[in-house]
């Protein structure tokens, strides 16, 4: 029986961050959504106005046998740029914090131990912002939103110049991690 649990996190962009996220070996599901608001059921308009407290996350569903959290969480080190608050590129305002929502103790402890090695290492070179807190909220984004890169990808010039390349990035760091 598979070990299948859950983690939240969130890179800015869920449209960048499920896209790599979908690619990698062991995860069953991806879904785009809001958490860590104050707001019951934010629509999208709603997190746009940078006052309802959400962030933009991804709902990860993986199988812990064939891949653990530290793992996930080293992918998430790096694919987006842990340093910048509430932003990743040009996109700015709270709804883009580097933010890791924590299920349970166990979750914690790790997203902790995993940030404190980022740092250690110098991953980067500005210190890390990222948040760690507890999972308190999570809605799911629209429908629109949903596999959004692998439904429109170069129809859209944000996903080419943007998404596209991060997606590039993370293949080439992580191929061995990757659906065959």
């Amino acid at each position: 029986m598979a070990n299948i649990q859950n983690a939240t996190l969130g890179t800015g962009c869920f449209w960048c961050t499920e896209a790599v996220f979908n690619m990698v070996d062991g995860i069953e599901e991806v879904i785009s959504g809001y958490s860590g608001g104050h707001l019951d059921n934010p629509t999208y308009e709603d997190i746009g106005t940078k006052t309802s407290g959400h962030a933009e996350v991804v709902r990860i569903t993986f199988d812990a046998d064939k891949i653990s959290f530290e793992k996930l969480l080293e992918m998430f080190w790096r694919s987006h740029d842990p340093t910048t608050l509430n932003r990743q590129g040009n996109d700015v305002g709270p709804q883009y914090r580097s933010v890791i929502y924590y299920h349970n103790e166990e979750q914690k402890v790790i997203a902790e131990k995993s940030k404190q090695s980022a740092e250690e290492v110098k991953l980067w070179d500005d210190p890390i912002v990222t948040e760690i807190a507890p999972l308190i909220n999570w809605y799911p984004a629209e429908d629109y939103h949903q596999k959004y890169f692998d439904r429109v990808g170069s129809r859209n010039p944000y996903c080419t110049f943007v998404v596209g390349p991060k997606v590039e990035k993370f293949k080439k760091v992580f191929e061995d991690n990757l659906k065959k």
